[in-house]
């Protein structure tokens, strides 16, 4: 069993109702992991969640607090969420977790970090992980700003042959978007999007590093992809390859 910490895919969306003289606000808290996380559970992986509004104070400060897993994914969390968590903000120094999770793939852990408006670079550059430690652990190099691919006419991603995609040669189902990633010199690419790589394998120091350029849930990921019994395989497959560095 794998134990795989997830940090991020949340959002809360602030709605402003005006009625004549009268305004009234909702908030919404939403997400877009249950589903990816209940596929990882049934492969029999371990799955520990911390959404964007947790992860900022409780996601690891230490190693030994990151050696309680065996793979850690990013999924549309931006690299100020881990960089300025709350008592930062305050005015109180902390480690720098982007650091923290170079060392921790180095000494052997695997992570990845999965597409979105705050992954990568992201919407307007604001994910900006491409000015950070983190950057050279990915096994992909960043553009300098908005790295986003908008295809929302869809596009059918491509397998390459490689045994993490055994058996997932048919057409697979389109996505809305995906992230301009270039994969790194000695990194592999078992499948494409368009001109770009979908997924990258790499390695760092003992561990392994994985990118996934686009959505594990909407808007990216479209039910027909989500649903598809080709993505529970997939991602069953990329974190058991993770965990065996």
């Amino acid at each position: 069993m794998t134990k795989i910490l997830l940090a991020g895919e949340s959002w809360v969306a602030v709605t402003q109702y005006t009625k004549g003289f009268d305004v009234s606000h909702i908030n919404q808290m939403n997400d877009g992991a249950r589903g990816f996380i209940a596929a990882l559970e049934r492969s029999g992986h371990d799955v520990t969640w911390l959404p964007n509004h947790v992860a900022g104070s409780d996601f690891p400060f230490d190693l030994d607090g990151l050696s309680a897993y065996d793979v850690v994914l990013l999924s549309d969390i931006g690299a100020n969420t881990l960089l300025v968590p709350p008592a930062v903000f305050a005015g109180e120094p902390r480690p720098n977790r982007l650091r923290l999770l170079g060392e921790w793939v180095a000494a052997g852990g695997g992570l990845g970090m999965v597409g979105g408006y705050l992954s990568f670079q992201g919407h307007a550059a604001a994910a900006n992980y491409r000015n950070t430690p983190l950057a050279e652990v990915l096994p992909v190099e960043l553009e300098a700003g908005d790295d986003r691919e908008e295809t929302p006419e869809g596009i059918a991603p491509v397998p390459a042959g490689h045994e993490i995609v055994h058996g997932l040669d048919g057409a697979w189902p389109q996505l809305l978007g995906y992230q301009r990633l270039h994969a790194r010199p000695g990194t592999e690419v078992p499948v494409t999007v368009g001109q770009h790589p979908l997924l990258v394998l790499g390695r760092h120091g003992a561990g392994r590093t994985l990118a996934y350029a686009s959505d594990i849930g909407p808007h990216w990921a479209p039910a027909p992809f989500t649903d598809w019994p080709g993505f529970a395989t997939l991602w069953d497959r990329c974190v058991r390859w993770l965990a065996s560095g």
